[in-house]
């Protein structure tokens, strides 16, 4: 796979080590097991996977790349690179502006551009229209696109299955940047509407059965799908794709139901459910995969509690957060400073949308403590050395990285 080019501040030697020795070791990515770090009073598992993937890395190379190559130019962001704070604060400090905020509000007017600015798409994407938009201006948008290359993916997917007179039910987070690009590409070319979990899911196949009367469904998926989508007609060959960073456990799991819901009503066979219902199943992310996997590997190691360490806003890192709190006390935080003391630490509770203080993370009589760590797509790993040397600084007697890297 491609080696992206990208600040030396975003990188970890520590975690560069660890990663390079696991995928030495286990090219074929079989081993979801953890890493364990053993500093003596506590252990640290880190997640097999995590940390910036492909699509990241690659939009991070191009925006830096970008701001060295234009001084004297202005230079915008559609929106949020990517979901993490660092990156972010990063880019505007060297004068990178942001012409919406990550819910699509507008910051700076489309009006105030002229066709000598640089305009960089961000990882997740962006609309028909708004490339349009940046386009009649004079904006070459396809030289500062950082798309991710798995988003695309999804496009061309819900492209193929358009032509063949699928409807495109969309698995994803209706506000979501990537959602609403997806949404726009999937809409140009075939009806379209987005499911935001199983039970919407399961709300929409009471319209594809006929168990609810169709009048009613303009009003449930309100704001969710295409224009001119009739209810009546456009149910009848349906395909699923996401939000790549959504959980691929779910993903198959409502596209699973949809196909055995289109199977039961239209009385099919294995060999004919294709008149019915799309195979899309590889539209999901590898790095969503792969980073879900480890984690479902990392539950496997018993532990006091697991530190989840990314944005606040990032879609991928909260599903990650998801799974680890259905096992054991779970801290979501975006840098370490939020770790105010060995007794105190600030986090975000995604289900309130708010941050909180707990007391007395730290175990008092337990040793070693244990914890899980992982982080987000988005998340450098610089971040997560700064957690792990933070969480250190509370006990006496720990081994040194140097230490850790030589056995």
């Amino acid at each position: 796979m491609k080696q992206f080019t990208i600040p030396f501040i975003y990188r970890s030697n520590l975690i560069s080590c660890i990663k390079e020795k696991r995928k030495l070791e286990d090219k074929m990515k079989k081993d979801f097991g953890p890493t364990m770090l053993d500093f003596g009073p506590v252990r640290i598992y880190l997640a097999r996977h995590f940390g910036f993937c492909y699509g990241v890395e690659n939009a991070i190379e191009i925006a830096f790349k970008v701001i060295e190559e234009n001084p004297d130019k202005r230079i915008f962001l559609l929106s949020e690179m990517i979901h993490n704070p660092q990156v972010n604060n990063d880019l505007q400090k060297k004068g990178v502006q942001f012409l919406q905020d990550t819910h699509g509000k507008q910051l700076v007017p489309f009006e105030e551009l002229s066709k000598e600015d640089v305009v960089l798409i961000p990882a997740f994407g962006t609309t028909l229209a708004i490339e349009k938009k940046l386009t009649d201006i004079g904006i070459a948008i396809e030289k500062y696109n950082t798309t991710c290359p798995f988003v695309e993916k999804v496009w061309n997917r819900s492209e193929q299955i358009a032509q063949k007179k699928y409807t495109v039910v969309i698995h994803g987070k209706p506000t979501h940047e990537e959602t609403r690009a997806t949404f726009s590409h999937a809409a140009a070319n075939t009806p379209t509407i987005v499911v935001n979990d199983m039970a919407e899911t399961i709300k929409l196949s009471r319209y594809i059965t006929g168990e609810e009367p169709i009048n009613n469904f303009y009003a449930d998926f309100e704001g969710r799908y295409s224009d001119n989508f009739n209810a009546s007609t456009d149910l009848e060959r349906i395909g699923v794709v996401n939000q790549t960073t959504m959980l691929a456990s779910d993903t198959e799991a409502i596209a699973d139901f949809l196909k055995n819901i289109m199977v039961k009503k239209y009385r099919l066979t294995a060999s004919t459910a294709e008149e019915k219902f799309a195979d899309t199943r590889d539209t999901l992310c590898y790095a969503t995969n792969d980073n879900q996997s480890a984690v479902y590997g990392l539950l496997k190691q018993p532990a006091d509690f697991a530190i989840v360490v990314g944005g606040y806003n990032s879609s991928n890192t909260s599903h990650l957060v998801e799974l680890c709190e259905e096992k054991l006390p779970t801290y979501f935080i975006n840098n370490a400073e939020k770790i105010i003391s060995r007794t105190e630490i600030l986090h975000f509770d995604f289900h309130q949308k708010k941050e909180l203080v707990s007391s007395n993370y730290l175990p008092a009589a337990t040793r070693p403590v244990k914890i899980l760590m992982t982080s987000g797509a988005s998340c450098p790993d610089a971040v997560v050395e700064e957690v792990i040397v933070r969480i250190l600084s509370f006990f006496e007697g720990t081994r040194s990285f140097d230490d850790i890297l030589s056995h």
